[in-house]
């Protein structure tokens, strides 16, 4: 696949590039010739996949961002086209997620998933938004399955997928003559680091996941599938066989899927929710 795509000279800039889906498409899309900039909060990781793509020949800038912050999302943006003068592609991966009943959960936590997830995500499009309508490029929004069906235990995570959702796909409807395009991913459960730094009920990271991450869609793939639905510029990626059979499901059986989604996340440890 990487092989038939071509990204030479495209400008891609991706949000949480230093681990898991992020930083998997730093490597591809670099390896597809495009000019790559890495946006995450650890500036170390960051510089150390910056060196790995450069040592490849490759073109690569990162630029320390908190995508929470708005005069970080700003920064993100000014540095890319100081060096860049445009923007083909944005990818919004930073996310966080977390494990804890409702009942039981402190509300900063709710706040922390919507300031990461969601307002990160509409924070660096504000911005970019005019260089990708200029370059009829392609903002692209990682959500989740969770942002199509309810997920027990996760109430801010799916709050927050959902609202990826909504502002997406409506921006997508007011600029329909402008050549934007607008991709949103829905990936299934996939190998990375967010279920070890999920927050707690207290919004402290949990430092294990309860799945088997040996079972996880490697975000390699995942990277290579995104880069292909960009190419082709798709609108909504749903991913891994068994997330397809979940969504269809819940659209069509709502009742017998919520049954489904209870039983198999009561099988995580400290799950209370049956």
């Amino acid at each position: 696949m990487r092989d038939r795509l071509n990204f030479k000279n495209k400008v891609v800039v991706i949000t949480g590039a230093s681990s898991g889906i992020g930083k998997a498409c730093g490597y591809v899309f670099a390896a597809m010739g495009a000019k790559v900039v890495l946006a995450a909060r650890r500036e170390n990781e960051l510089k150390i996949i910056e060196n790995e793509i450069k040592q490849k020949g490759e073109d690569c800038l990162s630029v320390r961002t908190d995508v929470r912050n708005v005069e970080d999302c700003k920064n993100l943006i000014d540095k890319t086209i100081e060096k860049y003068n445009k923007i083909d592609v944005l990818i919004n991966n930073a996310g966080i997620s977390m494990r804890a009943n409702f009942e039981e959960l402190d509300l900063s936590v709710i706040k922390e998933l919507m300031d990461t997830n969601f307002y990160g995500t509409v924070y660096c499009t504000k911005f970019a938004l005019p260089f990708l309508i200029k370059q009829k490029g392609t903002v692209i929004g990682i959500s989740s399955i969770a942002g199509l069906t309810p997920l027990p235990g996760r109430t801010g995570y799916a709050a927050s997928k959902h609202a990826i959702d909504g502002f997406l796909n409506t921006l997508r409807l007011e600029n329909p003559k402008r050549g934007l395009h607008v991709l949103i991913v829905h990936p299934g459960f996939t190998t990375s680091n967010i279920r070890k730094l999920a927050l707690n009920k207290n919004g402290k990271p949990q430092k294990n996941s309860p799945r088997d991450e040996a079972r996880m869609m490697p975000a390699h793939k995942v990277a290579l599938i995104i880069a292909r639905a960009a190419h082709i510029r798709e609108k909504d990626l749903t991913l891994t066989l068994e997330g397809k059979i979940v969504v269809w499901l819940y659209k069509n059986f709502p009742g017998i899927t919520d049954r489904i989604i209870l039983h198999e996340m009561s099988k995580e440890p400290s799950a209370t929710f049956l």
